[in-house]
C-alpha cells in the first residue's frame, strides 16, 4: 500500500453538495427495484443482466466533479476500486475503525443470505479480477482478503482462469466457492474467460457480486441517458422533486446514434464521448483534443455523448494545481464514505506525483 499514491491535501466539500450526492444514491437505488423501470429498460441489457439475483452490488462507487451549481454524476462504478486508498487518506492508516469492520462484514454476510436463504454462515470467497497481480490496485485486493479473512471467511485472490465451473458450481483449488467479490471489468460475463462463471451464476450456484443486473440497470452508461429525460422519469412514478433532481445532477446525457455528427463535431469542445459500456477512463475522449479520424471511429450505436463538466481544482502549497474527482463509496442505498481523487492531465489517474487519494472535509 505504501507504493501506491495518497495525497496529502484535503477537499473542501459543502455539507449541501453531499446532501445532494446522497439524494441521487438513494434514488438511482429506488430506480432500480421499480419494475417499470426494469421492463422499460430490459430490451437493452443481454440476458445476464435481466436475471434477477437476489442479491445487490459491494463496493460501488459513484463518481462526481463539482461545480458552483453543485455536484454533477459523471458515471456510476459497479467494481469501484481505491477503498483501502480512500481508507488511509481519510485516517491515516490502513486499519478499519470499529465500525467499518462491522459494516464491511455485514455488507458481505447479508449478500450471501440475500443469494442463498442457507442457514450457514458464508465460508469462501473469491476475490476475481483479470491477472490481479499485475493490477495496479492488487495490494488494495490483498487488503480486502486481509480484512475479510479477520472476519471469519477464506479469502483466494484469483483469475477467472484460476475457478473450475462445473454442474456443481464453482470451486479453486479443489475447494467450493460459495461468493465472488467480482473485480473483473467484463461487466455482462461475455468474455469465453467468464463463461463457467456466467452460466454458474444464472443457475445461482454462486453469489456474485457485484453483478450484471447491477451493472445494467446502474452503471451501464445508457441510463444517464434516460434518467436525463424528466416526462419518462415522472411517467415511471418519479415525483417531480425526483426527477428535477436527476435533470440538475446529470450532465445532459445523449446517444451519438440520434444526433447529427456533422453537428456533434462542430460542438465538440464542450462534449466529452464514452463507450457506453466500459469502464472508468477507458476509451473516454475529450472533444477538444479528438481528431476527426478518431471521431469516426466510435460506433454510434455504442456512444455517449455528454456535455462537458470541467473538474473542480484544488492546489498544494507550493501552488501545483490538481483537477478534483470525488468518489462516493456505496452498497445500495447506503454511503459507505467519501474520498477525493486528485490527478492532472485529461483523465483521473494513479500516476499524478502529489496526487491520488485524498481526505474530503466537510464544510
Amino acid at each position: 500500500m505504501d507504493s501506491l499514491p495518497i495525497s496529502p491535501l484535503r477537499v473542501p466539500l459543502k455539507k449541501a453538495d453531499l446532501h445532494q450526492m446522497l439524494a441521487l444514491l438513494r434514488l438511482s437505488w429506488k430506480l432500480q427495484g421499480n419494475p417499470a423501470y426494469q421492463r422499460l429498460i430490459s430490451a437493452e441489457l443481454p440476458e445476464s443482466a435481466r436475471f434477477i439475483p437476489a442479491n445487490a452490488g459491494v463496493m460501488m462507487g459513484y463518481d462526481f466533479h463539482l461545480t458552483a451549481e453543485g455536484p454533477r454524476l459523471i458515471e456510476i462504478n459497479t467494481n469501484a476500486g481505491g477503498a483501502a486508498l480512500a481508507l488511509r487518506a481519510c485516517h491515516g492508516e490502513p486499519r478499519l475503525t470499529p465500525s467499518l469492520e462491522r459494516r464491511l462484514k455485514m455488507m458481505f454476510e447479508r449478500e450471501w443470505q440475500d443469494f442463498s436463504a442457507a442457514d450457514r454462515p458464508l465460508r469462501n470467497l473469491v476475490i476475481l479480477d483479470e491477472n490481479p497481480r499485475q493490477q495496479a490496485l492488487f495490494p488494495e485486493m490483498k487488503r480486502f482478503a486481509d480484512w475479510l479473512t479477520a472476519a471469519g471467511i477464506a479469502v483466494e485472490i484469483a483469475d477467472p482462469a484460476d475457478l473450475v465451473a462445473d454442474e456443481h458450481g464453482v470451486s479453486i483449488a479443489g475447494k467450493p466457492v460459495d461468493m465472488i467479490y467480482n473485480r473483473h471489468c467484463d461487466f455482462y460475463l461475455e468474455e469465453a474467460a467468464m463463461a463457467g462463471i456466467r452460466s454458474a451464476y444464472l443457475e445461482r450456484k454462486v453469489c456474485l457480486t457485484p453483478n450484471p443486473f447491477v451493472y445494467g440497470h446502474l452503471a451501464d452508461k445508457r441510463r444517464l441517458i434516460l434518467w436525463c429525460q424528466a416526462k419518462k422519469m415522472t411517467e415511471l412514478g418519479l415525483d417531480e422533486a425526483e426527477a428535477r433532481l436527476l435533470q440538475q445532477i446529470i450532465p445532459r446525457s445523449r446517444l451519438l446514434a440520434d444526433l447529427d455528427p456533422d453537428q456533434i463535431w462542430s460542438q465538440r469542445k464542450k462534449l466529452v464521448l464514452k463507450p457506453v459500456a466500459r469502464y472508468g477512463s477507458k476509451g473516454v475522449l475529450l472533444g477538444k483534443g479528438m481528431s476527426r479520424k478518431r471521431f469516426a471511429e466510435f460506433d454510434p450505436a455504442l456512444t455517449l455523448v455528454q456535455d462537458l463538466v470541467p473538474p473542480s481544482r484544488v492546489a498544494d502549497f507550493e501552488g501545483n494545481s490538481f483537477k478534483v474527482d470525488l468518489r462516493l463509496y456505496a452498497w445500495r442505498n447506503r454511503s459507505l464514505g467519501i474520498a477525493a481523487r486528485l490527478y492532472q492531465g485529461q483523465v483521473t489517474n494513479l500516476q499524478t506525483v502529489g496526487g491520488g487519494f485524498a481526505a474530503v472535509t466537510l464544510i
